[in-house]
């Protein structure tokens, strides 16, 4: 099997299990992976993720063209933006799981640090997410404001759309978009009950000792840091 073969193969089980785990119902959802080549293997437009066939998963050149397979998912100008930003992303992972969603509709929410640090494994997974207005889904202007964060976040919540997060493999996308999905739903579960964080010296060891980057909370979407 070719290494192709095989990254086709890994997208179609990746997706499969979060499919059927109801992570993202019906045909909602999309995975890419980039391509030693600098091209992309992304998952069709309306395709559901419990049921994808290796061989009709879109094949996208350098710039973004098809060259085979099925017509890609309208959430391109996404996917290219988190790359272009985030220069050691080689997949990236986009669901319409139920408890993220929920969690970027609450106004409370800081659109720098959507969630607490309630866990040690969703900093070490996620690193903490940013939250993006809501745009339309497909639409272009979505790129322009993952570029405005500059690349600092690899884990991205659209308001009332869902996660979209990036890692240096599929396995590691798709274990952090999980992470995230279960910060949320334990976000929501002790919202208003005052839940016991990890303290400021606590995280200052996670950093430490697992080499985090964590993005700075004085950062803002739209600020340019060079």
């Amino acid at each position: 099997m070719s290494d192709e073969s095989r990254l086709r193969e890994d997208i179609c089980r990746y997706g499969r299990s979060l499919f059927e785990r109801g992570l993202t119902p019906g045909s909602s959802g999309n995975i890419s992976l980039r391509l030693p080549d600098g091209g992309w293997l992304v998952t069709p437009t309306n395709a559901s993720l419990g049921f994808l066939d290796p061989a009709r998963i879109s094949r996208l050149d350098q710039q973004g063209r098809l060259v085979s397979g099925d017509k890609p998912t309208k959430e391109i100008p996404l996917h290219s933006a988190l790359y272009e930003s985030r220069s050691e992303a080689k997949a990236i992972v986009h669901l319409h799981s139920t408890h993220a969603v929920a969690v970027s509709m609450l106004p409370e929410i800081d659109p720098r640090q959507v969630l607490p640090p309630l866990t040690p494994y969703y900093l070490m997974r996620t690193g903490g997410t940013a939250l993006v207005p809501y745009y339309r889904p497909g639409d272009p202007a979505v790129a322009d404001a993952i570029r405005g964060l500059a690349g600092r976040y690899s884990s991205v919540l659209l308001a009332n759309h869902g996660p979209v997060v990036a890692g240096d493999s599929l396995e590691g996308a798709v274990f952090a978009t999980e992470e995230l999905e279960e910060t949320a739903k334990l976000y929501l579960l002790l919202r208003n009950l005052n839940p016991r964080q990890l303290s400021p010296g606590q995280v200052a060891d996670l950093v430490s000792h697992f080499g985090l980057t964590l993005p700075e909370p004085e950062d803002h979407a739209g600020h340019d840091h060079g």
